[in-house]
């Protein structure tokens, strides 16, 4: 070789290409300029295939995976529906089967106290009382008219304030004391009388032993006139705690009550659950006082 004679570039042979299409780089043009036309020609024909090589391995993955999927549902229950629990665990994941649950102390709220209690023994039954504290309202709607207050009475006497078999009841039962209101509208008048016993039995026996013959003396004054002292009249007894509740209802004209006067008898009744009613809400605030104590 002559240091004088220089030779030609060599070739470079793209594997991507056809023998065709292999070309010296010196001979792209006679001028000695490259042929970027068939470079880049060249380039986008590497650059497809590969992108086709990566579509076709991604397919075969996607095919694997779909596989194993299908295997994996298939062989959980011998079917097409996958078991409630799987037959193993994977190494590694403990069983819960051997897990035991979660155990707590018993633990309970105290029981609610007993209004009842604080009103069916004098013991606990301490709070002050009286014909104005257990009768407070001036007025009272009994049925579908307004009945007012009329005059009260309180005695330690309890045979004094009652009339026929009441007395004897009473008397035999200890009661200790009676107090009476009376509540009054349009030629009505009632009055609702209230006997305190020491024990809830006492209170309960009376009650059992009252009959028609057992009536509560009315109470007259402060604008209503006498009524009931001689005249048929509705009458009604119960009990509650330590304490028998007993009304007797009818007209201040002095005409006797017969079965159609439905007005006497809403009244009577009406009497006897307001006693009812403020002797229970009596229990009520004592038990509420002695919860937050």
């Amino acid at each position: 070789m002559s240091y004088g004679q220089q030779q030609g570039p060599q070739s470079q042979w793209d594997p991507w290409k056809s023998h065709s299409q292999q070309q010296p780089w010196g001979s792209s043009r006679d001028d000695g300029t490259p042929d970027w036309a068939a470079l880049a020609e060249a380039s986008e024909t590497r650059n497809k295939r590969r992108r086709l090589l990566f579509i076709g391995g991604g397919a075969l993955a996607t095919i694997a995976i779909g596989s194993a999927v299908a295997m994996a549902v298939v062989s959980a229950n011998g079917s097409d529906k996958g078991s409630e629990k799987p037959s193993s665990l994977p190494a590694g994941i403990p069983s819960a089967s051997g897990t035991a649950a979660p155990s707590f102390a018993p633990t309970s709220a105290p029981p609610p106290l007993d209004p009842k209690d604080f009103v069916s023994s004098k013991n606990k039954d301490k709070a002050p009382i009286g014909p104005a504290i257990l009768f407070p309202n001036t007025q009272l709607a009994l049925g579908s008219a307004v009945y007012k207050k009329g005059a009260s009475a309180d005695t330690g006497n309890c045979a004094s304030a009652t009339k026929g078999t009441l007395p004897k009841i009473l008397t035999a039962n200890d009661c200790t004391r009676l107090m009476r209101v009376t509540y009054a509208e349009d030629g009505i008048a009632g009055t609702v009388g209230v006997a305190l016993f020491d024990t809830a039995a006492q209170a309960t026996k009376a009650k059992s032993q009252w009959d028609k013959k057992s009536v509560i003396t009315s109470l007259s004054g402060k604008g209503v006139g006498a009524f009931c002292n001689s005249a048929i009249c509705y009458t009604t007894a119960n009990s509650y705690g330590r304490y028998a509740y007993f009304t007797v209802t009818g007209f201040t004209d002095g005409k006797d009550v017969t079965n159609k006067n439905t007005a006497v008898f809403t009244a009577g009744d009406g009497l006897a659950e307001y006693a009812f009613n403020q002797i229970r809400r009596r229990g009520e605030a004592q038990a509420s006082a002695a919860a937050n104590q």
